[in-house]
């Protein structure tokens, strides 16, 4: 299914976690966090300004970014899950 997401909203597939730490420990399903770091999969075409014109969206597909722990919803798509999120929950882009 082709998902756009509408306004200033961005759709995210979260980027896998390590399996081991640094010392190489396994670290079991249940003890790993959701990672907050994740790759752009689309974007919405930006937000309105209050005269009409449209702001362009700082992010593109592809972009790896940073965002909050409680940031985005969750979703589900031809059985993948993803986040869709406002641009203004992103924290930062990989440069």
């Amino acid at each position: 299914m082709a998902f756009k997401p509408l306004h200033d909203r961005v759709l995210v597939r979260r980027v896998e976690s390590e399996e081991k730490t640094a010392g190489g420990l396994i670290i079991p399903d249940s003890a790993k966090e959701k990672p907050s770091e994740g790759e752009v999969v689309s974007c919405g075409d930006g937000a309105r300004k209050d005269n009409g014109e449209l702001s362009a969206m700082a992010v593109k597909a592809g972009d790896r970014i940073l965002f909050g722990k409680w940031s985005g919803t969750e979703i589900t798509i031809d059985g993948e899950e993803l986040l869709i999120m406002k641009e203004s929950d992103i924290l930062g882009v990989q440069a």
